[in-house]
């Protein structure tokens, strides 16, 4: 079966959740058999978020291959189940930066260079180097706002391939806001057909509508809609808000969306198996125990900077049958007066990745209060940077010990920048420029970690070696490593050839875990990540004590189920 092609436009306003939209699409088509790719095109001017503001953009997600990419596309991961890569997510910056690198080459044989055509072909040629692989159908999610400047040439690129590619392997969804007006009781759908207008006006008739509301549409409702939008009357589908972003696909299937889709493309009639997300849906809604687990970030005001590490903890409470509450902190605000009144009450702490030197002292007051108080701890890249400063100032007594990302000129650089290792992905020495403007090449993407035997690491893996997931330019100092494992620091996770620490912890804690990597990219609502399984399930055993010890608590994990 030729790949058939799904385009998502947005309308009205942005955060509509286009990105939830498609993943949920694609969940349901995936479940009917169907082998599915997914693609996010933003546009905006930079080649890919990886230098942009977390306040601005959020999450940036970095896949297996390193690729520094939207924060939709841990969405299409978590839903599908399945790896992204740099080909799932492209924008304007990218598309812009090979069309001029073509015409400096001369590709373009001396010939004016356009938006039409030269833009536009390099758009078409980024969305069907998705579909290479026999896929059945590929949805593509379009960045933005119909009628921003910026995604005109997105859009006027999957105009043109319905021409190209045929009508009948061409769908486009629409999602728009329908405002509902509690004051007087009204839904109003007038800016539904602005949006479809102003669609309709660049030559996309949209086939199917996605309304986002907080109520159910009545039936009368979608027909309106349907005919001022000149959409069939059963193609209009109400996206009401949800409690919990793992409901969607089930709501869109109680809808029809799915089948009407199926209809629309001339795609196999088969039944989706949904047994999964029911099951999934349900254990969200029943939970035995509730732990209260704080984030001491700097990134706190805008949640979606911790939109991965956000769900993984939700799925690792799934797999403790416990309800995860998160309370965000920022780092900045602690000090050691107000540590009591931040942290006291909770269950865990975890503190995250995150680059520059702002808020670090309020994130290592947090570990010191977490060591010292036998609270489980978990510390992700920065995060577990910062539990080896707290613990070479406080523990090995190494006074003024910290990163030089901070202090360049520390007399304890336990924490450093290397100029050079071996990157065994391409096996191949990598190096970095220290004197460069951000510190060099980052380590980006997919690389193997080595496990200690008996530690807490081995035993919430279940295996020998794992691969996981970067983005950092700092690293444990090996100098120092001889004093750290005497004083009592594990060092349980190393690079195959043991020049770069993976994985510190502490045995002598009830969970006391730092990981150089970032978990958080491979935990799924089905399949919670073993580390963040294992850290809530310590969370849960201070919540709900039982009076057992803290090494026969760690006997017990090493049974746990392998992710």
């Amino acid at each position: 079966m030729k790949t058939k092609f799904i385009f998502i436009t947005g309308g009205v306003l942005s955060s509509l959740g286009k990105g939830l939209a498609a993943a949920s699409i694609a969940a349901l088509l995936k479940a009917r058999g169907l082998k599915v790719a997914l693609q996010k095109l933003d546009p905006y001017i930079n080649v890919d978020p990886g230098t942009m503001n977390p306040f601005q953009h959020g999450e940036v997600y970095v896949t297996e291959d390193g690729a520094e990419t939207d924060l939709d596309l841990g969405h299409y991961e978590r839903y599908l189940d399945q790896p992204m890569s740099q080909i799932n997510n492209f924008s304007s910056g990218s598309i812009y930066h090979a069309v001029i690198s073509r015409e400096r080459r001369g590709d373009y044989l001396g010939g004016t260079v356009q938006v039409i055509p030269h833009v536009t072909d390099e758009i078409k040629n980024a969305i069907l180097s998705v579909a290479t692989d026999d896929e059945d159908v590929a949805l593509i999610e379009i960045g933005g706002t119909v009628g921003d400047i910026e995604s005109l040439p997105f859009l006027e690129a999957i105009r043109q391939l319905r021409g190209d590619l045929g009508k009948e392997n061409v769908l486009y969804i629409h999602l728009t806001l329908v405002p509902y007006i509690k004051v007087a009781g009204e839904i109003k759908t007038k800016p539904t057909q602005h949006s479809v207008k102003e669609l309709r006006s660049i030559g996309i008739q949209a086939d199917i509508i996605l309304c986002r509301c907080e109520v159910d549409l009545e039936q009368e409702i979608k027909s309106k809609i349907a005919l001022f939008c000149n959409v069939d009357p059963d193609a209009v589908f109400t996206a009401r808000d949800v409690k919990s972003i793992y409901e969607v696909p089930l709501m869109f299937y109680e809808e029809g969306l799915d089948q009407k889709v199926a209809i629309l493309l001339k795609l196999p009639a088969k039944n989706p198996n949904l047994q999964a997300w029911k099951n999934l849906v349900h254990r969200l809604n029943n939970y035995s125990s509730q732990v209260v687990i704080a984030i001491v970030g700097k990134y706190v005001d805008l949640k979606e900077s911790y939109k991965s590490l956000h769900e993984a903890l939700i799925h690792a409470g799934l797999e403790n049958d416990s309800r995860v509450m998160l309370k965000y902190i920022n780092s900045e605000d602690i000090t050691q007066q107000s540590l009591d009144c931040h942290l006291q009450g909770v269950q865990g702490i975890l503190v995250p990745g995150g680059f520059g030197g702002r808020g670090i002292e309020g994130k290592i007051l947090s570990i010191k209060y977490a060591r010292e108080n036998s609270i489980p701890f978990f510390g992700i890249c920065l995060g577990m940077q910062c539990a080896v400063i707290e613990y070479a100032r406080n523990v090995l007594h190494l006074e003024g010990a910290d990163s030089q990302e901070f202090t360049p000129e520390t007399p304890f650089p336990v924490i450093y920048l290397m100029t050079e290792w071996f990157d065994f992905r391409t096996q191949t020495i990598q190096k970095r420029d220290p004197g460069s403007e951000k510190g060099g090449t980052m380590r980006l993407g997919a690389y193997p970690c080595v496990l200690k035997s008996g530690t807490r690491a081995m035993q919430a893996y279940n295996t020998v070696e794992v691969a996981e997931r970067h983005r950092h330019r700092y690293e444990f100092n090996m100098q120092f490593a001889q004093e750290f494992q005497s004083s009592g620091m594990v060092l349980s996770g190393f690079s195959p050839d043991e020049k770069l620490v993976e994985i510190i912890e502490l045995q002598e804690h009830p969970w006391f875990v730092g990981c150089q990597f970032h978990p958080e990219f491979k935990s799924s609502p089905m399949r919670a990540h073993p580390l963040f399984r294992e850290f809530v399930r310590a969370a849960v055993r201070l919540a709900v004590p039982d009076d057992r010890d803290f090494s026969l608590a760690l006997q017990e994990s090493s049974g746990s189920t392998t992710s």
